[in-house]
């Protein structure tokens, strides 16, 4: 069952529970992969769905860091409508939570790290350096693509090579 029929389903579930903010969140979700499907002019792979599914997750986590808090400071400064915009803020959380039960489990350190090490193995490269970088991340990040955070896979390479 790919990833639509399951948001699909999920959706249902929701209008039917009468869960509005809930059937939002997996209609903005189901838009993105019905998209992204028609965008490829074929049925997504799996790996393609959870790259959808990431990049929403990315989305949502940069409105609720953009969302402006309570600042009456920033207020003052400009007097401009209430910067306060916790509906935003809630909203994005809500939205978040649920993307994040359809979003495959991200690998940690020590998989990112067995990785790493399977790559260097590959590349004939003993003790890696900052020079290597370049060369290990070119082979490096095709294998975790959309099974791992760059920033971690990045971090977790940095500290190998020091």
């Amino acid at each position: 069952m790919s990833k639509i029929d399951v948001v699909r389903a999920a959706m249902v579930e929701a209008m039917k529970a009468k869960d509005k903010a809930r059937k939002d969140s997996l209609s903005m979700l189901l838009s993105a992969l019905k998209n992204a499907q028609i965008d490829k002019r074929a049925d997504l792979t799996e790996d393609e769905e959870n790259a959808v599914v990431k990049k929403e997750i990315k989305q949502t986590k940069e409105t609720l860091e953009l969302a402006p808090a309570d600042r009456a400071d920033i207020q003052e400064t400009y007097d401009m409508a209430p910067a306060d915009r916790t509906d935003i803020r809630e909203e994005a959380a809500a939205r978040l939570a649920v993307y994040k039960e359809f979003a495959p489990e991200d690998m940690n350190v020590e998989q990112i790290t067995e990785v790493i090490k399977g790559v260097l193995a590959e590349l004939g490269i003993e003790k890696p350096t900052a020079a290597d970088k370049g060369k290990i991340m070119k082979v490096l990040m095709p294998k975790v693509k959309g099974k791992a955070d760059g920033k971690l896979v990045n971090q977790t390479l940095a500290a190998m090579t020091k």
